[in-house]
């Protein structure tokens, strides 16, 4: 059964289509698109047409099912270079998993949810389940909490207002009153810590980026599992990591990444 419409703005329909076929992570019939779009019939097909006819989607006319096209896999490709801490973050990333021996995550933030944008794992590391592109919440990973602490603090009312505060564990924040008691701990520590707070098992510690104008722009983590040590254990690597987050944070301070907002 079809959702309800919250708005019926042109563009707004347009790429809430597209991330519907996008998220499917494969070529997608119509019949898939329309089970899970909030729109009817009709409309899905037109825009769809729309998007066809723009490049933004392909469309195989003999399977008949629809897939990302070049157009927008162009405009990805320069989106990733100029917005993704990535691209100029990638040696200092590859360094220090090598040093730490364990696994190291890039994120950004987008509309209040952690994106993760890299990770390296080196051979002997604990290997996790991010990965480019995947978004998780911010109030109980340890890069969402470590942007959350530095943000304007406008920005931050806005996204902390915007979190679900979702079970995941018993060590999960379950409102802002304790949240935002940990922030000023961390703004004091300059470090931010994941106490098995989205997966059991699994423990971080981070640190924020911040860019030009001392915005904060993304975060550092170190990742392993409980099995392997503790979090005191875990902190021995927060000079390492607050020294590569400084090196990013000066890379990036050049170009005008996002505010993490």
């Amino acid at each position: 059964m079809n959702k309800q419409v919250k708005s019926d703005g042109t563009v707004e329909k347009g790429l809430e289509i597209l991330d519907i076929v996008v998220k499917f992570g494969r070529a997608v019939r119509f019949s898939e698109i329309l089970e899970v779009s909030p729109y009817p019939k009709a409309t899905l097909h037109r825009f769809l047409q729309t998007l066809t006819n723009q490049g933004v989607l392909s469309y195989d006319t003999e399977r008949r099912i629809y897939s990302p096209g070049m157009r927008l896999v162009r405009i990805a490709h320069h989106a990733w270079n100029q917005s993704s801490l990535a691209p100029r973050a990638e040696p200092f990333l590859e360094s220090l998993a090598a040093d730490v021996k364990e696994t190291v995550h890039l994120a950004q933030m987008e509309n209040s949810r952690v994106v993760f944008v890299a990770k390296k794992t080196p051979p002997e590391g604990f290997q996790t389940m991010a990965r480019s592109g995947r978004r998780s919440p911010a109030h109980c990973t340890g890069v969402g909490k470590a942007m959350l602490a530095f943000m304007n603090p406008e920005l931050r009312e806005v996204a902390l207002s915007r979190q679900t505060y979702e079970n995941f564990t018993p060590a999960t924040h379950a409102g802002p009153e304790s949240l935002l008691k940990e922030l000023e701990t961390i703004r004091k520590a300059g470090i931010a810590f994941d106490r098995e707070e989205h997966e059991r098992g699994m423990i971080s510690v981070a640190a924020p980026i911040f860019g030009g104008g001392g915005h904060v722009i993304g975060a550092l983590s170190v990742v392993t599992s409980t099995f392997r040590m503790s979090l005191e254990e875990l902190d021995k690597f927060s000079p390492a990591l607050l020294r590569t987050a400084n090196q990013i944070g000066i890379e990036a301070a050049v170009w005008p990444y996002p505010v993490a907002q």
